[in-house]
């Protein structure tokens, strides 16, 4: 290198150091993830300004269930894609038969949810949607939507198509943007409109990157139903109680408070503002979840924690980045950028950006002992990080700062149980080939499937 590239990289910026950081292919990624972050905000803030306060709080509360459940249920579809893939990728092996497997198992997921959804839609109208049974119709589709999105992304991600993953995003976002936008200018009052938005933008999204995920699929060795059944069922389980953790707040504030629509509407506002280094958090995910697969099969113990350790130390920034702001002007922003009205303090966002910090590093941690097919541990953190959710919220107090503190404490008990598993797990295995090894003949931390 000469003298002038040394000169360069001697002197890159903060930012620059941060990036290099991240896992390979994360930085493709972001412009999608920040897209798609920005059209929640804008599919949000255009329904808050044209929509009535009980309308408001229909999508608010169909947004909330949507990433709740639906990602709960379907974004460990392609956590468990994204891994397997990646592993079958560094075997090199085809993985046709994974994805016509999974698919079939999607489908059956859909079926159960959606037909649930069909035998109880009255009480679910009643109880949701203030009687509305077109908006729990919208919601089933809205699953659909999203399960086609987590399908093809974990296939995506696992061939380091990372150009493609970010593309699919990256329309998402755009697509949810216009049409928000353009009902708020032609003044579209229908909260069903506003609801199809989470419908038409991922469908559409997925199809755009048909192309290059079906160029990556080839033949190969017939998947086993168990293997890739065995570490779905606590997966799912996981991710459930995890989305429950994160968004419990605005469906906690119905429970309680069924007629304080103002506070149901403001509380999802501070949510999403609050969950801002999420959002960005989502770029790093997919590409984290591919390296740590990819190191982990090749018996790199010393790549997989490194990877590991800079990943928390970027999360925890990206918490600070976030968190400060949001804690001083958040009660401001919320009235200014989604009319809502003034029901919460300083305290309640500081809550929030604090439960989102430990949230995003429970999540880091998660998915090393997915990777470590330690499915069962991260089941356990997550569901005694849920017992600590119900206790708090239920501790007599102000509603708005029992869910808040419910929300920080609920993370904070997932990240010392998770950590405190993965300290114990690689206590227990053997120690990985010394440097200067053949790598092919590093013994795999983790099976191909």
């Amino acid at each position: 290198m000469n003298s002038e590239g040394s000169t360069a990289t001697g002197r890159r910026s903060p930012l620059a150091k941060l990036l290099s950081a991240l896992p390979p292919g994360t930085q493709l990624v972001i412009g999608g993830t920040v897209l798609l972050g920005a059209a929640s905000y804008v599919h949000l803030m255009a329904a808050g300004y044209t929509l009535s306060k009980p309308a408001m709080a229909s999508v608010s509360l169909l947004w909330t269930i949507l990433m709740s459940v639906g990602l709960g249920l379907f974004f460990p579809v392609e956590q468990e894609l994204t891994r397997i893939v990646a592993a079958r990728v560094v075997a090199g092996q085809g993985v046709a038969p994974v994805l016509r497997r999974t698919l079939a198992i999607t489908v059956g997921m859909l079926v159960l949810l959606v037909g649930g959804m069909a035998v109880a839609v009255g009480p679910l109208a009643d109880t949701f949607f203030d009687g509305r049974k077109d908006m729990v119709l919208a919601l089933a589709a809205a699953f659909v939507a999203m399960a086609a999105g987590n399908v093809t992304r974990g296939v995506l991600a696992g061939l380091g198509r990372f150009g493609a993953y970010g593309t699919q995003l990256a329309v998402d976002g755009a697509l949810r943007i216009a049409i928000a936008v353009g009902c708020a200018v032609g003044h579209v009052r229908s909260p069903l409109v506003f609801a199809l938005i989470l419908v038409v933008a991922p469908i559409v999204a997925a199809l755009v990157t048909l192309p290059p995920l079906l160029s990556g699929v080839r033949q190969g060795p017939q998947a086993a139903w168990s293997a890739l059944t065995s570490g779905l069922a606590p997966l799912v389980a996981s991710t459930l109680l995890s989305q429950v953790v994160v968004n419990a707040a605005v469906v906690s504030t119905q429970l309680l408070a069924p007629d304080n629509a103002a506070l149901v509407a403001g509380l999802l506002n501070a949510v999403v503002l609050a969950r801002v280094p999420l959002f960005v958090f989502g770029s790093l995910q997919a590409s984290l979840l591919a390296g740590l697969s990819s190191t982990a099969a090749a018996g790199d113990r010393a790549g997989f924690s490194k990877l590991l350790g800079r990943t928390c130390v970027v999360v925890t920034v990206l918490g600070l980045a976030g968190g400060i702001p949001a804690t001083v002007l958040g009660p401001w922003l919320i009235q200014v950028l989604f009319k809502a009205d003034d029901v919460l303090g300083s305290l309640d966002f500081l809550l929030m950006s604090a439960g989102t910090l430990c949230y995003m590093l429970a999540m880091v941690l998660g998915q090393a002992l997915l990777v470590l097919h330690r499915h069962r541990l991260q089941l356990l953190g997550w569901a005694l990080g849920t017992v600590a959710l119900i206790v708090i919220t239920l501790v007599p107090g102000p509603i708005a700062t029992r869910v808040c503190l419910a929300y920080t404490l609920g993370s904070l008990t997932a990240v010392v149980c998770m950590f405190a598993a993965v300290r114990l797990t690689f206590l227990r295995e053997p120690p990985a080939a010394q440097a200067g090894a053949d790598p092919s003949a590093r013994p795999s931390l983790v099976d191909t499937v």
